[in-house]
């Protein structure tokens, strides 16, 4: 007898578009820290989304009492248009302590891999108990589904948290790294990984919880 209720579909997370955090790690010359004044930075060709993410993450912050403000409210248009060496990215973080911040939180998109996931079943050694009719059934739709292999893609996000008043060239405090896996909706996928980054610096004892 054919077994149905071990069936089990391959990626069924696909459908939730997944953000997972991949790794945290805080500097430990920064035990105590707590920015008071933060810029957002979203790095990204793609606008909207480095519009979501500033607002979504300022909007965040913000409710925890801590003042942020969006890149685009601070930075000319021309810092973004064009490439900036160096000595042009110095003094723009000369501008941005003279206005009183002292920290910069900048996220960026760092690559992504391609997976071809097996649009079929899983199922667990023990299934195979129940004879070959039943692992035979399972896995027939392999000869006839032409979508058998369905591709899709896993980015890779780069958060760092730089605090801009250390005297110290190594100013990193945090960095955080986090999977979006076959992200569609850009505002809904933003939004998952604002709540993961905020995780995390609450985690590392970076911002504290809202009321």
């Amino acid at each position: 007898m054919v077994k149905y209720g071990y069936i089990i579909l391959t990626f069924l997370f696909l459908s939730c578009h997944i953000t997972k955090t991949t790794n945290s790690w805080k500097n430990k010359e920064y035990k105590n820290y707590h920015p008071n004044k933060t810029l957002i930075l979203g790095v990204t060709p793609n606008l909207e989304a480095k519009s979501i993410y500033e607002k979504e993450l300022k909007g965040a912050l913000t409710k925890r009492n801590l003042e942020a403000l969006k890149a685009s409210e601070v930075l000319s248009p021309a810092f973004n248009a064009n490439k900036q060496g160096e000595v042009a990215i110095e003094k723009e973080v000369k501008y941005l302590k003279g206005l009183g911040f002292d920290a910069i939180i900048i996220a960026a998109i760092k690559g992504f891999d391609e997976k071809i996931p097996f649009d079929s079943a899983i199922f667990k050694i023990d299934d195979s108990f129940f004879g070959f009719e039943n692992y035979y059934f399972l896995n027939q739709d392999i000869y006839y589904n032409r979508d058998y292999y369905t591709k899709y893609k896993v980015f890779h996000l780069e958060v760092s948290l730089y605090n801009l008043t250390s005297k110290n060239e190594k100013a990193l405090v945090w960095i955080g790294t986090y999977d979006i896996v076959d992200p569609q909706k850009v505002k809904e996928t933003i939004k998952k990984c604002v709540r993961k980054i905020l995780k995390s610096l609450e985690n590392e004892g970076l911002i504290y919880k809202p009321n």
